[in-house]
């Protein structure tokens, strides 16, 4: 940045961090937006002039201890009530997730303040809004940090995971199942012991209608995204002849689009090493390809050229 940037992104950023301690939750969730606004776009320089601040701030907002949560209006709100979701804290969690993509590995020493302030919100008893964003936030930190996680997994990451898989509501399962498969992504072989329990979970969400809402798409699409990401981690770990046919009925998929390009890379990879279970499942897999290169197909055109050259791999002939 240069000389007069700096000026200004201090000047806004210095009035920002004060908003955050405001009375006001609208002001303060207003706050955390434009501080994700301006370190977004400017970088770690630009957190490293509030970092601390910034970072306390955040920290007080999820453990409820910010003076906009301390008003006699909030404290008599049951802690159990669905009104009790401040939208504001939407926006402090998008924050936390952008202070680990911004900071890196820099961010990991914070995670033993951070994460159980956020698996606060991850508790059954919570709202379902809460559950959501708590697994939404937990996955972001996770596609931020990848390996940093490694001294959370098992106390933290892999309980709320589960928890979440179990869940009764399809937004809070969408957000458990990405999360999940980040992790796997991310941790390797590290937590290749934990893969039977998480596929056992996932494997619930497939039996979910798609066709029931978007939510309920997204878990499918999920799902089958957590599985790819697993396949392509450690292979070994993964019962490919049980997991694939449920794979390939969930693709292509319906509503989570961004997760194509994770499910068609993991199909690519298996038709190119030519794994004996291709051959098993060759006209499924066809169909699939097939689907996905039609006209009109929402998969990209990129992803459109492999997928019709694959069609002349050997293995589906």
């Amino acid at each position: 940045m240069s000389p007069r940037t700096i000026v200004v992104v201090t000047a806004v950023l210095n009035q920002l961090v004060g908003l955050m301690e405001d009375d006001d939750v609208e002001t303060v969730g207003k706050a955390c937006e434009g501080l994700t606004a301006v370190i977004d776009t400017c970088g770690p320089h630009a957190l490293s002039i509030v970092a601390n601040k910034c970072l306390e701030n955040t920290l007080k907002l999820l453990k409820k201890e910010a003076p906009c949560q301390l008003s006699e209006d909030i404290e008599d709100i049951d802690d159990d009530d669905d009104d009790d979701h401040e939208l504001f804290m939407t926006s402090a969690c998008d924050l936390v997730g952008t202070f680990a993509q911004v900071m890196g590995p820099h961010f990991v020493q914070y995670l033993p303040q951070f994460l159980p302030a956020v698996c606060l919100y991850a508790k059954s008893s919570r709202p379902v809004t809460d559950r959501s964003m708590s697994l939404g936030c937990l996955g972001e930190l996770a596609q931020a940090l990848q390996g940093g996680l490694k001294d959370h997994w098992q106390t933290i990451y892999l309980p709320v995971i589960l928890a979440g898989l179990a869940d009764a509501d399809d937004n809070v399962k969408h957000n458990a199942a990405f999360c999940a498969g980040i992790c796997c992504e991310g941790l390797g072989n590290l937590i290749a012991a934990d893969y039977a329990q998480i596929l056992q979970a996932l494997g619930t969400l497939f039996s979910i209608d798609p066709n029931t809402a978007d939510s309920s798409a997204s878990c499918v699409d999920n799902a089958a995204a957590a599985i790819s990401r697993m396949i392509m981690t450690c292979p070994e770990s993964v019962p490919i002849d049980q997991v694939l046919p449920a794979l390939l009925k969930a693709l292509p998929l319906k509503n989570d689009l961004v997760e194509n390009e994770t499910v068609f890379k993991c199909l690519l990879g298996l038709i190119q090493i030519n794994h004996p279970q291709v051959a098993v499942n060759s006209a499924e897999i066809k169909r699939v390809l097939n689907e996905a290169t039609m006209e009109g197909s929402l998969v990209e055109d990129e992803d459109k050229v492999k997928l019709k050259l694959a069609l002349g791999a050997p293995a589906l002939a």
